[in-house]
């Protein structure tokens, strides 16, 4: 096997790998990643990886940035598919819900999980869970600053603000839809978030009435 080959290997594997330890760390926590039970899962041995990440902490470190990555490509970039400025908003926030929705994580939310178990650690997973986390709510504020601009959010709308509240709002669906109300924690989820922003907007016709 060519070097090239080797090296589209060992990514195919780190990857399958690190989807694994996202799932598993969506319901046990980063604490939770057993290299054991990772590598029984995704049929690896426990010297390959070693071959990937050196300790515990290098493996954890990457599950963060994995799991950035999947937000991104499962509610950033379809929500930018939409138009910019309050149907954007709105789009991001939808692709959320639908995240949890597809069950695309067992745990429904790896950053809700990792922010609960890191909050009070210090440390560089702590700083990385952060820097994730600080990205998200600033990408939503600035959605809600070019809705201003475009004259699609009241001039008076305070951008972090909103922003928090619409992150909140999501937020509350990971728990709400496994201990209180289920799937109609989306619904409520959403409903709140198009009736803030449709009473925010000049123009509530840009939005849907339900």
């Amino acid at each position: 096997m060519t070097n090239d080959g080797r090296r589209l290997r060992g990514l195919r594997s780190r990857e399958v790998i690190l989807a694994q330890a996202v799932g598993l760390a969506s319901v046990e926590g980063l604490d939770g990643l057993s290299l054991g039970r990772l590598a029984t899962a995704t049929g690896t041995s426990k010297s390959g990886f070693f071959a990937h990440w050196p300790d515990k902490e290098h493996l954890q470190l990457d599950a963060v940035d994995w799991a950035a990555r999947q937000w991104t490509e499962h509610v950033v970039a379809p929500a930018l598919r939409a138009p910019a400025g309050v149907r954007r908003l709105f789009a991001l926030h939808e692709a959320r819900l639908k995240f949890y929705k597809d069950g695309v994580l067992p745990g429904g939310c790896f950053f809700f999980t990792a922010q609960v178990e890191f909050d009070d650690r210090p440390g560089p997973v702590h700083d990385r869970v952060a820097r994730a986390m600080g990205e998200w709510q600033e990408f939503i504020r600035r959605q809600v600053t070019e809705a201003i601009a475009l004259g699609e959010l009241a001039q008076g709308v305070d951008p972090a603000q909103l922003a928090y509240e619409i992150d909140a709002l999501g937020e509350m669906v990971v728990i709400h839809s496994r201990l209180l109300e289920g799937q109609e924690s989306l619904v409520r989820a959403r409903r709140a978030v198009l009736q803030r922003l449709r009473a925010l907007c000049p123009d509530p016709e840009l939005l849907p009435e339900d």
